[in-house]
């Protein structure tokens, strides 16, 4: 059964998919505008993803990089937020569908702006992700908490020298920004935070190792910054490994097949997956309906105003849209979607949809913290790192974190692991640490009672 998505409205019905970068500044943006909002998502918050590796090794909570949606656009009295999962975009009557709790509600449209984002990628193997979270939410940060911290506290109660290597064995997949990000921050966490603080183990034993498919760390960034980066990760002690694809992945430890056809077994408890994307399932969705393109990662291919072919009032922007030199960073969201809501204003004014200027996106650059005090950045042709770099990584992240509060919580949160080596967020439980395995045996049983040859048993 299907239930009406939200009241309606007589003026122009704006829904806003997704409440990240793209959704929150459209929906900011069209704050004053003769509209009516609803944006519709699958979480209650706002999520600032690129510290996400903080909260997985406990400097900051999640509550200063998620902070609640609704509260963030209380003041935007034309704009309803909306729990739910949409999942279907009907273009031909112009409505969204959306479930929650098992029910599915349809809202109308007169103008749609898709900012679902995009999910991990496993490559095809998505059984990896039982064993290797990602780190795309907050379930993912806490779950990686859990195991990163769990993994130190079972090594300190065992008596197996072969367990505790295991268990002191770190793998993170993926050498792009949040590769490079995680592998620093887990070394730093053993080599400083922990140490001393077992009687059984040394923290500063803990082996961290970065794997990469790829022949260079932080490849988009350049050959520069990339043995930069390196360079800084192997003082900590972490061991970079390029050009290793990552083959199998289990409960203890990971298969890689390397460049020159070797292949070798790490065993380890705690696995990292950083190392793609996947757009959200609706550009394929959208795709189907309207002919356009999708590329490998599940982009939709879209036309230079940011609309898919034969709608010129279906806006799809960020991480679900290709398009020719905008990188799936949170700028490619925020100025798309700035765009897009700014031409709907204009035409509710009777500017002509035919006429649209195109988009044109404004590359602010890209950066990535390695460490304490050292970070890599790259603006147009300049290229910097060391302490200025991480300075302007500091600058730049408290910036667009949404909220004073937040702001200065996070301030004092750095400050304390900068200045010292206190972290205040290392608290885990045990669901957090083995939530998902636990739901997997759940399921297991329950299809094993519903299996009337297995129940026979």
């Amino acid at each position: 059964m299907t239930h009406p998505g939200a009241t309606p409205s007589e003026k122009h019905n704006v829904v806003i998919i997704g409440s990240g970068f793209g959704g929150l500044t459209a929906a900011k943006t069209l704050k004053r505008a003769d509209v009516d909002i609803k944006m519709i998502a699958k979480t209650t918050h706002h999520l600032f993803q690129p510290l996400l590796y903080q909260v997985a090794t406990g400097i900051i909570s999640e509550g200063e990089i998620a902070p609640l949606t609704r509260v963030i656009l209380r003041d935007n009295k034309n704009c309803q937020v909306l729990l739910g999962e949409v999942t279907n975009i009907d273009l031909s009557n112009k409505t969204v569908d959306s479930v929650l709790l098992g029910h599915t509600y349809r809202t109308p449209y007169d103008s749609v702006i898709v900012a679902a984002g995009a999910g991990q990628s496993y490559f095809g193997n998505d059984h990896f992700a039982e064993w290797a979270p990602g780190m795309k939410t907050i379930d993912d940060a806490l779950e990686l908490r859990g195991r990163i911290l769990g993994a130190f506290e079972q090594a300190e109660r065992s008596s197996d020298p072969e367990r505790r290597a295991k268990l002191l064995t770190f793998v993170v997949v993926g050498a792009g920004p949040t590769g490079v990000e995680m592998a620093g921050q887990i070394a730093e966490l053993a080599d400083h935070t922990l140490k001393g603080a077992f009687r059984h183990i040394d923290s500063t034993k803990a082996r961290v190792i970065l794997l990469d498919a790829a022949p260079a760390v932080l490849p988009p960034m350049g050959e520069k910054l990339g043995k930069k980066a390196a360079a800084r990760l192997e003082k900590l002690g972490v061991e970079i490994q390029l050009g290793a694809m990552v083959t199998n992945v289990d409960r203890n430890g990971i298969n890689v097949k390397y460049g020159d056809g070797t292949e070798e077994r790490i065993e380890c408890q705690t696995k990292v997956w950083s190392a793609g994307v996947a757009a959200s399932p609706l550009a394929k969705i959208i795709a189907e309906q309207c002919g356009a393109e999708v590329d490998r990662a599940g982009r939709i291919k879209v036309l230079p105003d940011l609309t898919v072919p034969g709608h010129p009032e279906v806006f799809v922007v960020g991480d679900m849209a290709l398009v020719d030199g905008v990188p799936g960073q949170a700028q490619g969201a925020i100025q798309g979607a700035r765009y897009a809501a700014k031409l709907i204003k204009a035409e509710l004014k009777g500017a002509n949809p035919a006429f649209r200027e195109p988009f044109k996106y404004f590359d602010k650059g890209s950066m990535a913290t390695v460490s304490k005090y050292s970070a890599v950045v790259k603006v147009g042709p300049l290229e910097f790192g060391g302490f200025i770099g991480w300075l302007s990584w500091l600058f730049l992240h408290l910036i667009y974190l949404v909220g004073f509060k937040a702001r200065l919580i996070t301030a004092l949160s750095w400050m304390g692991t900068l200045v010292g080596s206190h972290r205040g967020q290392l608290t885990i439980t045990e669901q957090q640490a083995y939530a998902r395995t636990r739901i997997e045996q759940l399921e297991e049983i329950v299809e094993s009672v519903d299996d009337p040859q297995i129940a026979a048993t």
